[in-house]
């Protein structure tokens, strides 16, 4: 009788925990359908605003670029042309000198003395050549008469054509004495810059034998570089049209520093390289370009007229090639294969895969794809 009791209590006890646990159950969802109903609408889509511009139409200049070195036009070794000792150095070293300028002195004692020895000789030589040409006057007026046999009319014909012998011959040496007295100075032949002196003051100098200082035309200075056989073609055809512009570009500049044009190409193409040598000539007045430096050299040979136009920032690469990002229809990004022309400053000419008046994706790139919805911003357009 208890264990049925017993059993009877736990069975009710059962059955009120279940009523108990529906009726939680049916709060819950009261509550989570209430939730439910008060909830806000899904957001719309995110669209991304990208700056755009159009594709235009331009003449542009096209260039063949080069990898140059400079040379001198002229470039000399100071040596003397007569010996001596090394007096002075007038011009210090790595100045820029102009034409004429004392740069070194030898000791003049020595020539100066032979001069004045030459210049005596020629004194003498011209007493000598006045006392024959008074004696051979008296002589031919002696020979009319009869006084004077012709023997000796003849040795006086004759001794006054060896005064004028040795007078000329004694004028000439003046003129050598002078000549080497003023290579006791050694001056510039040319303008140019001086550079470090091999020879000290006191230093016996041998003629064509002692280096003394080294001088180099700056101004203008030739840039020298070698284009492929292939664009040669194109080169010529633009001489035939008229001198040819060329910029010179230092290592890291994108703006030409110097101009000048295009004055040599060689008569003949390297078979080893394929390449030809040419040359311009450049004007340095302000002493930019020195000899031996590496430069890059832009040649001016035609324009290109109806380029289609766009910035270079806009390119993007892929295993097919390159592309740029245009915004298609109902504001979604199509993606274009393109090939690619020559490039003006920071704009690049594409040659197909796009047309005039495309608006170009020129920002933002990383965070579009093709189909994507866009926000076109008009940037200002290429020029």
């Amino acid at each position: 009788m208890r264990k049925w009791k017993i059993a009877l209590g736990t069975a009710v006890a059962l059955g009120a925990i279940s009523v108990a646990s529906v009726h939680l159950l049916d709060m819950g969802n009261l509550s989570l359908n209430a939730g439910t109903a008060g909830a806000a609408p899904a957001p719309a889509a995110f669209v991304m605003p990208v700056p755009v511009v159009s594709v235009v139409k331009k003449t542009i200049p096209i260039y063949l670029d080069y990898a140059a070195r400079t040379e001198p036009i002229r470039s000399i070794t100071l040596q003397a042309r007569i010996p001596g000792y090394l007096q002075e150095q007038t011009a210090a070293d790595g100045v820029d000198v102009r034409q004429g300028d004392l740069l070194y002195k030898i000791s003049p004692d020595d020539f100066q003395a032979a001069l004045d020895q030459a210049k005596a000789q020629v004194q003498r030589d011209t007493a000598t050549l006045d006392y024959a040409r008074s004696n051979l006057g008296r002589g031919t007026e002696l020979a009319k008469s009869g006084y004077l046999a012709k023997d000796g009319f003849d040795q006086r014909t004759s001794t006054l054509r060896e005064a004028q012998a040795s007078l000329a011959l004694n004028q000439a040496a003046v003129r050598t004495a002078e000549l080497n007295l003023s290579y006791a100075e050694i001056r510039a032949p040319f303008a140019g810059r001086l550079g470090r002196n091999q020879a000290s003051v006191g230093t016996l100098v041998s003629v064509a034998g002692t280096v003394l200082n080294t001088l180099v035309q700056l101004d203008p200075i030739y840039v020298t570089f070698n284009p492929s056989e292939t664009d040669l073609t194109e080169i010529e055809q633009a001489r035939a049209n008229g001198p040819i512009e060329v910029d010179v570009l230092l290592p890291g500049q994108t703006e030409a520093s110097q101009k000048g044009e295009l004055t040599f190409i060689d008569n003949s193409v390297d078979r080893s390289t394929g390449t030809i040598t040419a040359r311009a000539t450049i004007g340095n007045g302000k002493f930019t370009l020195l000899p031996g430096q590496y430069v890059r050299v832009r040649l001016h040979v035609r324009e290109q007229a109806d380029a289609l136009m766009v910035p270079q920032t806009a390119l993007g690469s892929s295993q097919l090639g390159k592309y740029l990002y245009v915004v298609g229809k109902g504001n979604t990004v199509d993606q274009r294969l393109v090939s690619l022309g020559p490039t003006s400053g920071d704009q690049v000419a594409i040659l197909s895969g796009v047309a005039e008046g495309d608006q170009v994706i020129t920002g933002n790139l990383q965070k579009i794809g093709p189909g994507a919805p866009v926000s076109p911003i008009p940037e200002k357009p290429a020029t």
